[in-house]
Order: C-alpha cells, then sequence, then structure tokens
C-alpha cells in the first residue's frame, strides 16, 4: 500500500519573542561590542581610570546601586577587561525588543495584504475579504489549538481524538501560514485569522509517514465538515488509482484540492499533487527563485514562498553558546539530544577520530566526514556537548540524519563564530544551552513544499471569501491565469504557471471592482458541444458566450487549457485516445473579470 510523508524541512529557528543575538563582530579587533561592567564596591574611580586608557569608549549608564557602568568598549579590550582585579562580570549589553507581530515576507510576495490591508496601517480593511465565510481542511499532524495566533480563529473540529494537539509541529506551522491572527504577537497568515478550519490528523508524533488509505479517508471527512479547499503538505512517490479517483469526485463536488510538489529536487511526480484534479505547489524563495529542493515536473501549477517561511511550532526553543558573558547564536543540529551543559571550550578540528574530551564542550569544523559522525566521535570521547561550525559563509542548519541520534547536545554556528572561538576562546568556560519547551507557543522559519502550499490554500481561500459565488473552478482558473509569469515565458516544470498572486486573481474574478468598470455581470455560456474530427483520436469542444469572453477547457483527471483571446464563438481542439471517455468543464471569463463555468460534460472518443 502506498505511504506518503510530510514535505518540509526545518531549517532556520527564530523565536519572535525569545531573540538570541550573534557577535559575529568580534572576529573583527578593531569593532565594538556593548557590555555591561560589574566593578567591585568602592572602586568605581579605578574602573573610569582604566576605561579612560582605551580608545573609542563611550559610557551609556552608571548604576551606582548595582556597582555597574553600561559601557561600549573597543571588543579587543574585552580580555584586558575581564583580568582587572576590580572587574566582578563584564556581560553582554543584549537587546531588548518591542513585543509585536511580524509579517512574514510570503504574505505580501503573495499580494495577501494588498486584499485586506491596502494602507498598510497593521489593521484588516473594512469590509475587505479575509478568508471568512471559507472552510480550509489541513490534513497533517494535528494543530496546537492553544498557541496565542489561533486565539479568535475559528476552529470547526477535527478527527480522530488528538487533532487538537500537535507534538510534531508540521501541521501547525502549516496552520500559521494559513490563519495566524493579525493581532500584536507573532506572525499573520495569508487570511488574517478570518477562514475557519477543521483539522484532520494523519501523521503522529514522530511525524511519521501514513498510508493513502488514510489520505482518502481524511479527504472525504474534510469533504462532510463542508471545506471548500483541502491543504495537503505531504506526498508520496507511487500513485494509487483509489486515490486518484478520490480526488477527482471531490473536485467535481466542487472543493479545491491543493499539495506539495515534493522536495526531492527531481522531475519525479509526487502524489496526491501530481493528480490532474489537485493543484501542485512548487517553493519559491523571498527573490522569487525556485528552491533546488523544489520538485520539477509537467503537474507543477503553481508556485508560492517555501523558504524561510516564518510560521507558528508548538513549542520554544533556547539554543545558544555562551562564552565569557557573550552570547554566541546556534541552531540545534536535528536529532541530537536536548540539554543544557558547561564545560571547557575545546578544539577538535574535524573531530574525524575520537579524541580526549571528558566533560569537554568540543568544536568541530564541517567537513571531511558526517555530521552524525562527527558528533558520535566526541560523544565516544566523553564530550559534555558539540559545536560545529561551518566551513562557509552563513549559519549552519545541521542533522544527524533519519535514524541517527545522541546523548549529547550538538549545535551549529557560523563559520565566523567558530574561527573566532577557536582562536581567542579555547581553555575558557563555554555554556551550551539547546532546550525546548512543549507545548508553548513559539515560531520557527522552515524550508520545503510543505511551507509554499498553505500560501496557495491561504490565497484561495482569500480570494473565495471575496467571490462567494464562484466555483472551485473558477477560482484554479482565476489563480493560474493571475500568477507572476517566472521562469521561462508560460507554464513551465519549475515554476508551474507562477507565483500565485492573491489581488491579481481576486479583481480577475470581479472582486475589488477589477477591470470591469462595475460590470459584475458574468458571460452566459451556451451550445456546448464536444465532437470527433478525425479516426485518429482528434475532437473538439466548443460553445458560445453573450460577451467576449476567454476559452478555458479543464478535463477532470487531465488537464486545463485556456486561450485567453475574448472572442464568443469558443472552439478548442484535442488530440485523444480513440475510444476513451473525456468528463470536462467550460469556463469562459470576460474583460472585467466576470467568471461562468458549465458542466460536467462527457465526451466519448
Amino acid at each position: 500500500m502506498k505511504r506518503f510523508r510530510l514535505l518540509s524541512l526545518v531549517l532556520v529557528v527564530l523565536l519572535v519573542l525569545v531573540p538570541t543575538f550573534s557577535f559575529a563582530a568580534e572576529a573583527k579587533p578593531t569593532g565594538q561590542t556593548r557590555v555591561m561592567i560589574q566593578f567591585r564596591p568602592g572602586t568605581k574611580a579605578q574602573i573610569h581610570s582604566a576605561l579612560a586608557q582605551l580608545d573609542d569608549v563611550q559610557v551609556h549608564y552608571e548604576f551606582d546601586n548595582l556597582n555597574t557602568i553600561a559601557v561600549s568598549v573597543p571588543t579587543a579590550a574585552l580580555d584586558g577587561l575581564r583580568r582587572n582585579p576590580n572587574v566582578v562580570l563584564i556581560e553582554e549589553d543584549v537587546a531588548r525588543y518591542p513585543m509585536g507581530q511580524t509579517v512574514p515576507y510570503g504574505i505580501d510576495l503573495v499580494q495577501a495584504r494588498d486584499i485586506w490591508d491596502a494602507n498598510r496601517d497593521g489593521a484588516v480593511d473594512t469590509g475587505a475579504p479575509n478568508g471568512s465565510g471559507i472552510t480550509v481542511c489541513i490534513i497533517d499532524s494535528g494543530l496546537m489549538v492553544n498557541h496565542e495566533d489561533f486565539a479568535g480563529v475559528n476552529i470547526l473540529g477535527g478527527y480522530p481524538t488528538g487533532w487538537n494537539t500537535d507534538y510534531c509541529g508540521h501541521g501547525t506551522h502549516v496552520a500559521g501560514t494559513i490563519a495566524a491572527v493579525n493581532n500584536n504577537v507573532g506572525v499573520v497568515g495569508v487570511t488574517p485569522g478570518g477562514v475557519s478550519l477543521y483539522i484532520v490528523k494523519v501523521f503522529g508524533d514522530d511525524c511519521g509517514w501514513a498510508y493513502s488509505s488514510t489520505l482518502v479517508d481524511a479527504a472525504n471527512r474534510c469533504a462532510s465538515a463542508g471545506a471548500k479547499i483541502i491543504s495537503m503538505s505531504l506526498g508520496g512517490s507511487k500513485s494509487s488509482v483509489t486515490e486518484k479517483k478520490a480526488f477527482a469526485n471531490l473536485y467535481s463536488q466542487g472543493i479545491l484540492s491543493i499539495a506539495a510538489a515534493g522536495n526531492d529536487g527531481t522531475t519525479a511526480y509526487s502524489y496526491p499533487a501530481s493528480y490532474p484534479s489537485v493543484v501542485s505547489v512548487a517553493a519559491v524563495d523571498a527573490n522569487k527563485v525556485v528552491a533546488d529542493f523544489s520538485q520539477k515536473n509537467d503537474q507543477v501549477e503553481l508556485a508560492a514562498p517555501g523558504v524561510g517561511v516564518l510560521s507558528t511550532v508548538p513549542w520554544l526553543s533556547d539554543t545558544r553558546v555562551v562564552v565569557d558573558g557573550v552570547t554566541y547564536a546556534a541552531h540545534h543540529v536535528e536529532n541530537a539530544a536536548f540539554g543544557n551543559v558547561t564545560g571547557t571550550l575545546v578544539n577538535g578540528g574535524l573531530c574525524d577520530s575520537v579524541g580526549s574530551w571528558s566533560g569537554k564542550i568540543v568544536l568541530c569544523q564541517r567537513g571531511s566526514i558526517s555530521f552524525y559522525d562527527k558528533v558520535h566521535n566526541a560523544q565516544l570521547g566523553g564530550a559534555a556537548g558539540v559545536v560545529i561550525y561551518n566551513n562557509v559563509d552563513g549559519d549552519l542548519y545541521a542533522t544527524l540524519g533519519d535514524g541517527n541520534a545522541s546523548t549529547i547536545p550538538a549545535v551549529g554556528m557560523t563559520k565566523a563564530d567558530g574561527e573566532y572561538l577557536v582562536a581567542n576562546k579555547l581553555g575558557r568556560s563555554a555554556n551550551l544551552v539547546d532546550t525546548m519547551t512543549k507545548p508553548a507557543s513559539g515560531y520557527e522559519a522552515w524550508d520545503g513544499t510543505s511551507m509554499a502550499t498553505p500560501h496557495v490554500s491561504g490565497v484561495a481561500a482569500l480570494v473565495w471569501s471575496g467571490v462567494t459565488g464562484k466555483t472551485n473552478v473558477d477560482i484554479r482558473n482565476a489563480l493560474t491565469a493571475t500568477a507572476l509569469d517566472l521562469g521561462p515565458a508560460g507554464k513551465d516544470n519549475s515554476y508551474g504557471y507562477g507565483l500565485v498572486q492573491a489581488y491579481a486573481a481576486w479583481q480577475y474574478l470581479g472582486g475589488g471592482g477589477g477591470g470591469g468598470g462595475g460590470d459584475t455581470t458574468p458571460p452566459v455560456i451556451s451550445g456546448v458541444y464536444s465532437r470527433k474530427t478525425n479516426t485518429r483520436g482528434g475532437f473538439e469542444i466548443g460553445w458560445v458566450t453573450n460577451e467576449p469572453a476567454t476559452t478555458v477547457v479543464q478535463f477532470v483527471g487531465g488537464g486545463t487549457y485556456t486561450n485567453s483571446t475574448l472572442v464568443t464563438n469558443h472552439v478548442m481542439t484535442f488530440s485523444g485516445k480513440k475510444g476513451a471517455t473525456y468528463t470536462y468543464y467550460v469556463t469562459s471569463v470576460d474583460a472585467a473579470g466576470n467568471s461562468s463555468t458549465a458542466g460536467p460534460f462527457v465526451h466519448q472518443n
């Protein structure tokens, strides 16, 4: 039986309310560091005298009741100040930020706020579509319903028992992109808390795989719950006749199913995304460039943000390395143990062999062997923890690999910070903090077509809520017709029709007065016919409209074919299989963006 899995890559940990701080500037001796210096009682004058001998010193505050001075000093002078006998403590003067909401880059990239916050004042515009009246069913790992960013979201319920918990985190991350509330914390979703959600949990707390029959049952439960949109950030490499038929039936019932194209970075198909009745979604980054991991094939229909997508997770992470009072940002190594350990900082080089590291914090440079082997060697050498630093510029996001684990915490950090620690801090005491609290309201940035999919699901709900009389076929046609073309001109295997655009699709369907000068009357379709044109399987489909409009034919279990020329007599020719039966819909959209769809019709070839 076919199995399917989650399609996300956990890469960046970003806690909106519990920030960590990187001091890569310490790699530059000419830079400054802002610190707080605690001195022994009665020695303030001596501290001022020591500071007066330094260049480029700025005193910010003096707290006499705390025997402390807040000051910016040359980074190179820190070690000397620490050796001053009058100094009790030097610690980083850490930054503090206002508690506020972040708008993830993908929200504007898909034009969501162009619909509901056109003036960018942070409030949902009066009367603007916000997803209300539309139910999105998320098939995933459940939902942490008590997360602070879902307060006020209309969560209709779910299945089975335990649907309202999520220790895997995948489903909660997906839901945040669709529906996180527009408030003063965390993030905001494509629909700013207006959409209704129904949750079907098919993945357990281990984020493991499920079966295609499980997915069919889940999709049917979505339909029974009244969902107009099914969002599936999941997939598998094998197709299923039963599953394909199930999604075709749901499409005929008026449900729009949307799924992840896959993360293998190949041209292979992933299912259910590659069924004709399902919208397949590729991932792009903030620069609108397709992600290297995103599947690239002729079933890709739309692209959406899927790299570094900040959204909700059901936990809080605290990952950092502290040496001499300075905090260095770090990132949990996937599948390694969590912990809070302290030990002497030592250099393990590439950590390609076991050393004598009992109770030590071992610095390992990336390269030569796998992350797992490095951590395993440190563990065998008795290390208390491992810090793997990059061998190229930028942060390091590492994994021990599926099926691997460690008994000691391991984190990754930048090349600059790692090299600075090796050059300047060996032999010092280091505190490696890598802890996780769950359940809790947290935020992380992840990669994957799993992260791209909810952008499209949210856009579909947002647009549909503003043109409630339209069908799933209308919504799908509008999304593809108005997508921002990327890559080669026209539909291609990397981006499909392009980057999904909410505002453009809304206008295309007559929302917001787009293009129609007040015209809200859709074209009238009549005289739909089909006929064979030769003995080799050729046939044509035609109809007429009462005003010039586009020509769109969509086959159930097949593809969608569009001619954007505005005409009243519509004809499309096809090369089919002799003896085959084709079920299809026809759609026409006028100059004002008003759309009509007729069908289903059946052609016997």
